[in-house]
């Protein structure tokens, strides 16, 4: 028997795999690894996979698997893009576990994380993705389902999403996944969206429930040059709701209802596009959003540009009062 089956087999407990994929977080790491260490829920393995760091998280990483055995240290032999270390992370998921969880090497959990989603995910074996409330910064995020819905259908949270604007999939260490979806989806997170972990859902749910824990149980770290830093420059969200309403809109919607959805997306990117101009974005920004509408199947329009151009400068007239540089900053947001 090895010594993960050994571990997997603890007080009954399911056994959960828990990645934490890493790039040059020797000022986080130990504050990570802590947060797991300090559970309650006890009958777990981390894997923590570095992606070719040049600081000290392997030394720091090793340090700790050398003082507990359900601790162990991969290391990736060329360095990857973040979103495919992740996958590459998630390809260390026991056989044995029934949970996942991943836990970004600069975020952080709190010590009831794991028994809470757990409990809920035992008591909601339909639930094959549990969420919860995280501090971001200061400021709590991913709340908007009522207090009395520990758990909805999977076809039915996506409509909200879809329809009402409900975001409350969170980030990658936000959630708790059911491992056999984790072994059943390889590669885990596309690749190719900076905003993998929403469409992940997306995919997911379409055969299982969501559950969401009301309490506050993990923290993700606002730093310079992480993924959901780089996505907010250069306002993903855009590109990667349309790839999701193209993708996987007649998995949730009727065709009436995709129609109108996708036509609003569009009317509402076209116009941040328009704002775009005026902040003359440079040739990254442009391409980025030109490959993202291109690859949607939609195409590039240059009239809609105009359109959104236009709509822009048509709210500065009624407004008078704002400058040139006060509609710059207008634009930004």
């Amino acid at each position: 028997m090895t010594e993960r089956t050994k571990l997997s087999m603890n007080a009954g407990q399911p056994f959960i795999s828990i990645v934490t994929p890493v790039y040059n977080e020797e000022k986080h790491l130990a504050e990570c690894i802590d947060s797991v260490v300090a559970q309650s829920y006890q009958n777990w393995e981390l894997v923590i996979v570095d992606n070719c760091s040049s600081d000290s998280s392997v030394e720091i990483a090793s340090r700790y698997a050398a003082g507990d055995k359900r601790i162990r240290v991969e290391q990736n032999r060329e360095f990857l893009p973040a979103i495919a270390n992740h996958n590459r992370a998630l390809r260390h998921v026991s056989s044995d576990s029934k949970y996942c969880k991943v836990v970004l090497g600069d975020d952080w959990v709190f010590p009831e994380c794991l028994s809470t989603m757990v409990s809920l995910a035992e008591q909601y074996p339909s639930a094959g993705i549990v969420s919860a409330y995280a501090l971001e910064g200061k400021q709590v995020r991913w709340v908007g389902l009522p207090h009395t819905t520990p758990v909805i259908a999977g076809r039915e949270i996506c409509r909200k999403h879809l329809l009402e604007g409900v975001y409350v999939f969170g980030t990658p260490t936000t959630v708790l996944y059911r491992s056999d979806l984790v072994r059943s989806h390889d590669p885990f997170f596309n690749e190719a969206n900076i905003h993998a972990d929403t469409e992940v859902c997306f995919a997911l749910l379409k055969e299982c429930d969501f559950g969401f824990v009301h309490q506050v149980l993990s923290y993700t770290r606002e730093r310079e040059g992480s993924l959901s830093n780089r996505a907010g420059e250069m306002h993903a969200y855009f590109g990667s709701m349309l790839h999701i309403l193209t993708t996987y809109g007649l998995d949730y919607l009727t065709s009436d209802e995709l129609d109108l959805r996708l036509n609003s997306h569009l009317n509402e990117y076209y116009k941040f596009l328009g704002k775009s101009v005026l902040l003359r974005r440079d040739k990254q920004f442009w391409n980025y959003h030109k490959g993202q509408l291109i690859d949607a199947g939609v195409g590039f329009s240059s009239s809609r540009l105009m359109q959104g151009l236009i709509k822009t400068l048509a709210g500065a007239v009624v407004r008078p009062r704002y400058g040139a540089k006060r509609l710059l900053r207008a634009t930004q947001s």
